[in-house]
Parts: structure tokens; sequence; C-alpha cells
């Protein structure tokens, strides 16, 4: 949108008073004007709607869109459509992680409409229509049937619910919130990016379990043998101090590519 008011030389003015209002919209005051720009429901929580309006916004929504209506002093003055088209390496991202035994649902504050379209193109389930606490009983709900919760998100409304799952992991280029509230965050914005983040997690744990199995035996064995008088204490000393070796050299491997 401000790229195109750039190319259409339109002089984008100051806005006072900024802010979002949580899965409703964001609102400001510009040259005295009262600004507000959210989802058709929140609208007209504010503002009446004509029954053409409604209809225009109806048939956006049918075509796979979302649609911001924009107030004025409380009257209706515009509506913005736009559709959120999945990332390019979605569908094949999205595959590998069900092959993986991954289980995933979309979880987003656009209407039924657009969700259910996008969600069929990708081939997951759809929670559609949902405010930031929605989100956050959602993960609730799952972790209590005993599952083990990983949120994605990039958005403010995302916050809640990255707090409250078991993982929370933030999509680069995302909100300075869903950042700092994340566990994680993958950088690059690729959802294939998970798969490999939960592949990296389970070879370091591996390596991890590895790494004591290592320490702890050769120090065993050492201890043993010292106890019974086959080997001495310089034999121990470096044996400690080969372990140490051993585990950093194979935490090493895990900078290797599986």
């Amino acid at each position: 949108i401000l790229t195109r008011a750039e190319v259409d030389g339109v002089t984008i003015p100051t806005v006072l008073d900024a802010g979002a209002v949580g899965g409703k919209g964001v609102h400001g005051n510009c040259d005295g004007m009262a600004l507000f720009l959210g989802s058709p429901n929140a609208a007209e929580q504010q503002a009446d709607m004509s029954e053409t309006q409604r209809a225009a916004i109806s048939t956006l929504h049918d075509e796979g869109k979302t649609v911001s209506v924009l107030l004025i002093d409380g009257v209706v003055a515009g509506a913005l459509a736009m559709r959120d088209e999945p990332r390019k390496d979605a569908i094949a991202g999205l595959r590998t992680l069900k092959q993986m035994g991954v289980e995933t649902v979309m979880l987003t504050g656009d209407n039924h409409r657009t969700a259910q379209a996008i969600g069929a193109d990708l081939g997951i389930d759809v929670r559609a229509e949902l405010l930031p606490e929605d989100k956050q009983r959602i993960v609730r709900e799952l972790k209590g049937r005993g599952r083990i919760v990983a949120k994605i998100g990039d958005g403010i409304n995302d916050a809640p619910a990255l707090a409250t799952a078991d993982i929370g992991i933030a999509m680069g280029g995302g909100t300075d919130v869903a950042l700092e509230t994340a566990d994680a965050a993958i950088l690059h914005g690729r959802v294939a990016d998970v798969a490999e983040m939960i592949l990296l997690s389970k070879r370091t744990m591996a390596n991890i379990g590895q790494n004591i199995t290592i320490a702890l035996g050769l120090k065993l064995v050492f201890l043993v043998t010292t106890i019974l008088g086959i080997t001495g204490l310089w034999p121990a000393i470096l044996a400690d101090t080969g372990a140490t070796v051993l585990v950093t050299l194979n935490a090493l491997r895990l900078l290797r590519r599986a």
C-alpha cells in the first residue's frame, strides 16, 4: 500500500495517537480526524453499514480476500481487500511436517471463506475469525490433550498463543512483539525451516545423550581401574581431558547439515 502511494505521488500525512486493538484493527488521529481501520465486524460495532456495503464485503470474502474497513470520525469511508498468498515453499514444507508425524492447523483472524480457501490449497485444518485470546485458548486445549504444541506466528495477535505454547516460534520479518515472545525464530521465514528446526532439536538431544554417555563412561572405567590398581592417577587425568575433547568433537558434528 505504501509502495503504491509512493508511485502515485501521494503524500502520507502524520498519524498521531496510533495504536492497535488486538484482533480488531488499528486507530489513530490525522488532521483532526479520528481514524479506525479494522475488520468488518469491529467496524460495524462503531458505525452503521448499508446493505450495499455489506454485500460488497461479502463478495470480496467470496473471492478469498480479507477486507479491512476504514472509518473516519465514525463513518465508513472505504475498504481495503487483500489476500494473503501462501509462501512459495508452504506446500512442500507442510508435506515434510506431515511425513514427520506433525499435525498442523491454521489459526487465523481472517474470515472463514478466505481461510478455508487457503487451507484447502495447503491441505490443512483451519480455525478462522479468531481473536488473540481464541488462539491462546486453542493452544491450551491442545496441551490439555497431552499434545506437545509449537505455535508459529509473526504478528501481535499471535503473541499470547506463542507465550502459551510449549515452543513459540516467530517467523523472520514479524513484529517485535512476536520475536520477543517466541522461544525461537526462523530468520529466513521459510516454512521448510520448521522441519529443519525439529530435526536439529532431535539431533541436539541425541548428541547430548551421547556426550553424557561418553563422559560418564570414561570416568567410570578409569575410576574402577584406578581403584583396582590397573591404572594410575595420571592416565585417569588424561582420560578426563580426553573425554572433554571427545564430547566437544562430537558436538561439532551438529554444525554439519543432516
